[in-house]
């Protein structure tokens, strides 16, 4: 009766240590796939967020140009027509004197 008691004992002793380390590694692969998505999607933000400033900071850039050169323009034009105004105006006071 004692070599039966102390058998399952023995048997039911290694049965759970063998089914408690096997517990312990998949909790621990499941915690670490999980801690390794969460930081992906840490990542994966950061890096967005980064590209989305640049991304940002490029358009601004190329508004300012263009505005820039729409004012360039505009002072161009008008410089165009008060000269076109001038040599009108020149060549009116030509045709009186004449």
């Amino acid at each position: 009766m004692k070599k039966i008691l102390l058998s399952i004992a023995l048997i039911s002793v290694l049965s759970l240590t063998y089914t408690s380390c096997r517990e312990n590694k998949n909790a621990d692969s499941v915690e670490e796939a999980f801690e390794n998505a969460g930081e992906a999607i840490d990542n994966a933000a950061d890096e967005a967020a980064e590209a989305t400033e640049g991304a940002l900071e490029e358009a601004g850039k190329a508004m300012d140009e263009a505005v820039d050169a729409t004012d360039d323009a505009i002072e161009a034009t008008g410089e165009a027509v008060k000269s076109a105004g001038e040599a009108v105006d020149k060549k009116v006071e030509e045709v009186k004197n004449d």
